[in-house]
């Protein structure tokens, strides 16, 4: 049953923009000996001939930086729902070494999930010439400006590569404090926000079809066994309705409308400006996240705005309403379907 929360919610993870500036314990500064420890692991799997593929933890050892690790995805996972890791000297790799130094790095994170119909657990979010006015769309492959939403899994990490010529800034919104604010000046829409809504799989889910959407609907806000969750995509909650019906109502149109205006407000939304390097970790369940456009003038002779995500399951699932997690019609916390069925450019 999803229980609804009637009072506020209280503590670290219910943050401000002030809040994240002035408590930056959440960032951690990779020290130098924690380097040469991520270089010594990566020299280990390449020297076994796993740099290529998919290797488990105990291939990447980290005795020391591992244990700074769990507790920063013990932040992550309880307490503020991000991190940032700073410092890692992506101009000394190669592709092929910078691809695997991630995913090791990722294994002490959580588990990677596909995050494409092409079953790509490191993906490139760059742009691609695609139309983000095209419902099938999907943003990471575009250069627009992409609102408040949170991506359909546990947790999304993006290591900074190249920034744009101008724009790209990452912010960010405690979906707890968004929360509170609802409940304290529009708690007429509370109802609308626990029922929710279906989302568009635009081509990426098991039967390929553009026209498939999840099977049931996922109430923006839940309230499980004392942990509050989050699930907002406007766009995906959107198309859903324009491609199978009925049409929003008034009601749910402006209950979709608050969350994002009340998630960019100046005091909630906190700007981050990754640099190359920089590993940002989002729970997208107590976050909701978005990206300014940007601009890549290729007359500049500079790449092109490039980060790598991953998409993860937790190690320890996350209490929630069961169903939660089933985000493309796979399982819970199954990731993407691969398949044929996307239509735009990767």
């Amino acid at each position: 049953m999803n229980a609804r929360r009637l009072e506020k919610i209280e503590g670290p993870g219910a943050w401000t923009a002030a809040d994240l500036e002035h408590d930056r314990g959440w960032v951690h500064h990779l020290t130098g000996a924690e380097i040469d420890e991520l270089d010594s692991a990566l020299a280990a799997v390449t020297e076994a001939g796993l740099a290529d593929r998919p290797f488990p933890r105990e291939a990447f050892p980290l005795p020391s930086l591992g244990p700074v690790l769990r507790e920063v995805m013990r932040g992550v996972e309880e307490v503020r729902g991000l991190a940032l890791l700073r410092g890692i000297p992506v101009e000394r790799y190669d592709r092929h070494s910078l691809q695997a130094l991630y995913w090791g790095l990722g294994t002490f994170l959580g588990e990677a999930v596909s995050q494409n119909s092409r079953g790509e657990v490191i993906a490139s979010v760059v742009d691609r010439g695609n139309d983000h006015g095209d419902m099938n769309v999907r943003g990471y492959k575009t250069r627009a400006a992409l609102g408040p939403h949170v991506d359909s899994c546990d947790m999304t990490t993006l290591l900074c590569l190249h920034n744009a010529l101008q724009g790209g800034d990452s912010l960010v919104t405690s979906a707890p404090a968004l929360y509170n604010v609802i409940l304290t000046e529009y708690p007429e829409f509370l109802d609308v926000m626990y029922q929710g809504f279906r989302h568009d799989l635009r081509g990426e889910g098991v039967t390929g079809r553009l026209d498939e959407l999840t099977t049931h609907a996922f109430p923006i806000f839940t309230y499980f066994d004392g942990v509050m969750s989050c699930a907002f995509n406007s766009r995906i909650m959107r198309s859903a309705r324009a491609k199978a019906g009925p049409p929003l109502s008034a009601r749910e149109d402006r209950a979709i409308d608050l969350v994002i205006e009340i998630a960019e407000r100046p005091e909630l939304q906190y700007r981050m400006h990754l640099a190359p390097g920089d590993v940002q970790i989002i729970n997208n369940y107590s976050l909701l996240h978005a990206r300014d456009g940007y601009d890549d003038t290729p007359a500049s002779g500079a790449p092109p705005r490039e980060l790598l995500r991953m998409w993860f399951r937790f190690h320890r699932p996350r209490r929630m309403l069961p169903g939660y997690g089933d985000r493309y019609n796979t399982g819970d916390r199954g990731g993407v379907a691969i398949g044929e069925g996307a239509r735009y450019a990767f």
